[in-house]
């Protein structure tokens, strides 16, 4: 039995090389159920990389994924570990994902769209995946645009349907990859809002994210990468605030806006 503040997802050594580039160097990281972790860094950090390793979308070099207690994958002739395309099916349902970019299939309403992960992933009647996408759109907000396809949303309302498609395969992990990075100024707040609102949900969420002010209120753990290693590890309070390391202090330095 699992519950509030127990280990959910542990990262051990997760090493992660594109060619002769070592990206991740070794990351460590237990996550609790019902954290908000925020995840600052430059760009060329590794933060992206850090999420898309952790439901496997990039196949790590060396490390282990351990999710609720049960460690992903089997050890590979050689080295690094060897993963079952079902196994990973059942990985990326239960850590979910939203992007930077929506990924919305276009020729689909937003109904479709989030109705399709509990069709053919979790492999729900019609009718259910039905019931359980409308809860969803309503629960982003978007309730009324069930018929709507992509082409006729804002950016802003792309996106919830997103974070709804999601939702909709009940993940025990949620992660956001910059999920406002693509949107105009004024179609952020509405996104972080509804980011604000599942978070009185419990639920177990990571956010890679820019928006320290946001970052700040939401999280209640911050970390800040630097080339490719967790450099500062903590709560908000103390990472953004007073931070141990010059290198997330210069980094700190470079938002100006950013005012507690």
């Amino acid at each position: 039995m699992t519950v509030a503040g127990d280990v959910v997802l542990q990262v051990e050594d997760l090493h992660k090389s594109f060619g002769s580039t070592e990206v991740l160097k070794g990351i460590d990281l237990s996550v609790r159920r019902g954290e908000r972790i925020a995840i600052l860094g430059s760009s060329g950090s590794g933060k992206s990389t850090l999420l898309r390793c952790l439901n496997v979308l990039e196949m790590p070099t060396r490390g282990r994924l351990i999710l609720d207690g049960e460690a992903v994958g089997k050890p590979a002739a050689g080295g690094g570990t060897r993963y079952r395309e079902a196994e990973l099916n059942r990985l990326r349902a239960r850590v979910g994902m939203v992007f930077q970019q929506f990924n919305l299939f276009p020729h689909m309403t937003a109904l479709e769209n989030v109705m399709e992960g509990p069709l053919s992933v979790l492999g729900r009647s019609r009718a259910e995946a039905r019931r359980t996408a409308q809860r969803h759109l309503e629960r982003v907000g978007l309730g009324g645009k069930a018929e709507a396809h992509p082409a006729r949303l804002s950016g802003g309302q792309q996106q919830r349907v997103a974070i709804a498609r999601a939702l909709a395969m009940d993940p025990e992990v949620l992660l956001f990859d910059e999920p406002t990075s693509s949107l105009d100024p004024e179609l952020v707040g509405e996104v972080l809002g509804v980011i604000n609102d599942l978070s009185e949900d419990g639920r177990t969420m990571l956010l890679v994210t820019h928006e320290l002010g946001f970052a700040y209120h939401f999280a209640t753990r911050i970390l800040f990468l630097h080339e490719g290693r967790i450099l500062e590890d903590g709560p908000p309070e103390q990472v953004l605030k007073s931070p141990r390391e010059e290198r997330t202090r210069r980094f700190l330095d470079r938002f100006t806006a950013f005012r507690f």
